[in-house]
């Protein structure tokens, strides 16, 4: 799936902000601190395909008047998760009010049930989000029951860019590590290489282009500890020990992977390579924690791990957009008299 357009609406700031990724490969939004680029984010995860959401309560007629409460509205092609649908999905907030009669009202939350029905059953539509909270402690290996975690997709998981309590990304990045790395000696060793095989040879792929820039290689799982052993130049390292924007950067395309992996089904599901698996991507302030000297890089290490995923991003480092195209940027900026954002796209985004 790709997300076409999203819109917003409501009170607050972006109230009719729209903006239009069209399913590039990669989106950024650039703009100040405070702008309102979480919350466009939490925005699109909040309406993709298969995430279903309870509808709110609504107030009985002898209360008070229900406050204008903002809501969204995105269109996504579902491209390899529906071949044959040749017209966007448009999935909403809970009781959006877009002036339709309520007869298409009902249609078009039938169509939603539907496909967040199918989603469940069949798997796909995978997305993962990043906090701009993401933080690493220095947690072990710890493998519990790899079917229900590292190998299972929940495409109707929640999604929270402001608890840092839940965007510690060390154990889980272990953990699909070491759990591929077994799963594929394994398989091996009856004879032949399985799906395991494929996803730790992806794995692998992915590391190796956004390690290099940091003089990096993922090496293998050590056997006694079952912790990743890498190599950082010319010794042997543990996870913890790689460069703070490495981590950040590697854990965002293993995590990623992973989804790909998970979401598509293991043994009899899809057939295509892991890393040519469509997807939504999306992450907060990705130049958190990164050399400023790499920014202008990032874009193009992103879409050579995973090209057919579309990533769409968030930042406020001007140095990042150098390393985009003209038509990947969409420029956020307040208004100093109204309170309210404007977007800006195009060749001179990036100017406003």
């Amino acid at each position: 799936m790709r997300l076409s357009t999203l819109e917003l609406f409501g009170s607050g700031a972006l109230s009719g902000v729209k903006l239009t990724p069209e399913g590039r490969p990669l989106t950024v939004l650039f703009g100040a601190d405070g702008v309102g680029k979480t919350a466009v984010l939490a925005a699109i995860a909040s309406t993709r395909p298969g995430h279903a959401l309870p509808l709110l309560p609504r107030r009985s007629r002898n209360e008070e008047a229900v406050p204008e409460v903002p809501f969204a509205t995105a269109d996504w092609m579902l491209g390899d998760d529906d071949p044959e649908r040749p017209h966007p999905l448009r999935v909403a907030s809970p009781n959006a009010q877009l002036g339709e009669q309520e007869a298409e009202a009902g249609l078009r939350r039938r169509e939603q049930a539907l496909f967040d029905r199918r989603a469940q059953e069949r798997g796909g539509y995978a997305f993962i989000a990043f906090s701009g909270a993401r933080w690493f402690s220095r947690a072990p290996v710890v493998l519990a029951t790899p079917e229900r975690t590292v190998l299972r997709y929940d495409v109707r998981g929640a999604v929270a860019f402001d608890d840092a309590s839940r965007a510690d990304l060390t154990r889980e990045t272990k953990q699909v590590l070491t759990v591929a790395a077994i799963g594929s000696a394994l398989e091996r060793a009856d004879g032949e290489g399985g799906d395991l095989a494929q996803l730790d040879t992806a794995l692998r792929e992915v590391a190796a282009i956004v390690l290099a820039p940091f003089s990096a290689e993922y090496d293998h799982v050590d056997p006694r500890s079952l912790e990743p052993i890498f190599t950082l130049e010319t010794r042997d390292v543990v996870f913890e020990e790689l460069p703070r924007g490495a981590r950040h950067l590697f854990a965002i395309v293993v995590l990623a992977t992973r989804v790909l992996y998970a979401a598509y089904g293991g043994r009899g599901g899809d057939q295509r390579p892991i890393r040519e698996r469509e997807g939504v991507v999306v992450i907060d302030d990705l130049e958190s924690q990164q050399d400023t000297a790499l920014l202008r890089h990032l874009p193009v290490f992103l879409k050579s791990a995973l090209p057919r995923v579309q990533w769409i991003v968030a930042t406020s480092a001007s140095a990042l957009t150098l390393g985009c195209e003209r038509d990947e940027v969409i420029a956020l900026r307040r208004e100093t008299d109204h309170d309210r954002v404007l977007v800006h796209e195009g060749a001179f985004a990036v100017l406003h």
